[in-house]
């Protein structure tokens, strides 16, 4: 598992646990869980790059964007199929996951783009990205993250192909 870094505003949750008469602890519980973040590698010249991992949510919420040192700007994105055609578009309301759901943010999916990267990320090398969540009071969530950056034309992780004879697929 993926270390991260939950901010966001414990003394609300201890006034909101003394409250409710319940421990903070109880209430300390990171709202998300990340998993397996990665970004796709670069070749130099390339101005835009994709971020994939899998968010857990224990309550719900909504990713609704992020920033990183490595590009200016950090939308949140989905492919989809319209008629015939594969189209890529920015999620203006970002990425709503409800409590107990598990999203995969992967290659053809919804991503999190680096836009305007100033120059190449390259295999290896480590992007740190946060990631802002809103809970559904209105709270602001940030998630940091570190993404190891993989390889152009490899997939994140091993796939499944139902017995099909294929092999696992990167």
């Amino acid at each position: 598992m993926t270390r991260f870094v939950v901010r966001r505003n414990l003394l609300a949750w201890l006034v909101v646990g003394a409250v409710a008469g319940v421990t903070a602890t109880a209430h300390a519980q990171a709202p998300v869980t990340i998993t397996d973040p990665w970004v796709r590698a670069t070749v130099p010249g390339q101005k835009a790059t994709g971020a994939f991992l899998q968010i857990t949510a224990h309550e719900a919420v909504t990713l609704v964007g992020g920033k990183t040192p490595v590009a200016p700007v950090v939308e949140i994105h989905e492919m989809k199929m319209v008629g015939d055609r594969m189209q890529m578009r920015a999620l203006p309301n970002g990425l709503a996951i409800g409590a107990g759901q598990t999203v995969a943010l992967e290659p053809g999916g919804y991503h999190v783009m680096l836009i305007d990267l100033p120059k190449a990320v390259e295999v290896g090398q480590k992007v740190p990205l946060t990631l802002t969540f809103t809970t559904t009071n209105g709270e602001r969530l940030d998630v940091d993250i570190e993404a190891e950056v993989r390889p152009l034309g490899r997939m994140g992780r091993p796939m499944s192909h139902g017995g099909l004879g294929h092999g696992p697929q990167r």
